[in-house]
């Protein structure tokens, strides 16, 4: 599943618009998101680890790097 699909599944799920997730990365970044250039960094999939991060701050989930056992 490719990034964008992955947000928008995870918006669905916990019942957030994109202009909600914009909307709430800017209070969470200080920087300025628009519904479009959230929809351009989704369809490009250039979103940084740290928009990762903050995407994921917004809806209530963390990401963690786990080590693969061998």
């Amino acid at each position: 599943m490719d990034n964008k699909n992955l947000i928008r599944s995870l918006l669905l799920l916990n019942n957030m618009s994109i202009s909600k997730l914009a909307e709430k990365m800017t209070e969470l970044s200080g920087k300025k998101y628009s519904i479009g250039s959230l929809y351009g960094k989704l369809s490009r999939d250039t979103l940084t680890l740290k928009e990762c991060q903050i995407i994921a701050s917004a809806i209530g989930y963390r990401i963690e790097f786990i080590k693969n056992e061998k």
